[in-house]
């Protein structure tokens, strides 16, 4: 308890020592290495992952506390689908759990759960969790948390190539049209600023498919 304490007595002072005039506007993560960090302790993966679930919890709310307005995610890419069917079935679950438990503090401290990706791939339970998780809380002006499920940076600017591509056809675009601004209203992120931080905590320095147009 004394330990638990103290730790918590040094996040205060961590957040107490920012300069409020600096707090980014948008905080992208990268969550990496969970797996493999439950690995070299010699426990199974899915223990990771739980412990960063357990990471997130606070990682929001500091976020919130602070003023920070857009908190994305990566928490499900498109290359993920290659890891064990066992591991990627226990990632569904986890988020399942998290909304469940996690969404009615969240709608309660003014946050807006939002997704983007493409979450039609994901196992319906989940799909219904985010689904609920997003018009519950879609009224809120707070924290903007993105979770980023079944989302890659090429799939996403594809998506929108395809979707510019067939309003070019139909006349309601022109190709001159075609420009940064116009490609941005076709993302996931549409309305949404670049990210000011970009973190990976697992120590690698790549952005993995990740935000790759902003």
């Amino acid at each position: 308890m004394f330990f638990r304490n103290k730790i918590t007595a040094v996040k205060k002072k961590a957040v107490k020592d920012i300069d409020m005039s600096k707090i980014p506007e948008h905080i992208a993560i990268i969550m990496d290495g969970n797996g493999r960090w439950a690995k070299t302790r010699g426990m199974p993966r899915s223990f990771g992952h739980k412990a960063g679930v357990e990471t997130i919890r606070e990682i929001v709310k500091t976020c919130s506390n602070i003023g920070v307005k857009y908190l994305t995610l990566y928490a499900f890419s498109t290359e993920n689908w290659k890891r064990p069917p066992d591991e990627v079935n226990a990632l569904m679950m986890l988020l399942v759990e998290y909304l469940r438990k996690e969404v009615d503090e969240l709608h309660q401290n003014n946050v807006v759960v939002n997704f983007i990706g493409d979450i039609s791939a994901l196992p319906q339970v989940c799909q219904d969790e985010l689904t609920n998780a997003k018009n519950r809380t879609k009224q809120n002006s707070g924290l903007i948390l993105n979770l980023a499920l079944n989302y890659g940076g090429r799939d996403e600017l594809i998506k929108a190539f395809k979707t510019i591509a067939i309003e070019i056809v139909n006349r309601n675009l022109d190709v001159d049209d075609v420009n940064e601004e116009l490609i941005s209203k076709f993302l996931y992120t549409k309305g949404m600023p670049d990210p000011d931080l970009v973190i990976r905590p697992s120590g690698e320095y790549r952005l993995s498919n990740f935000l790759l147009c902003r």
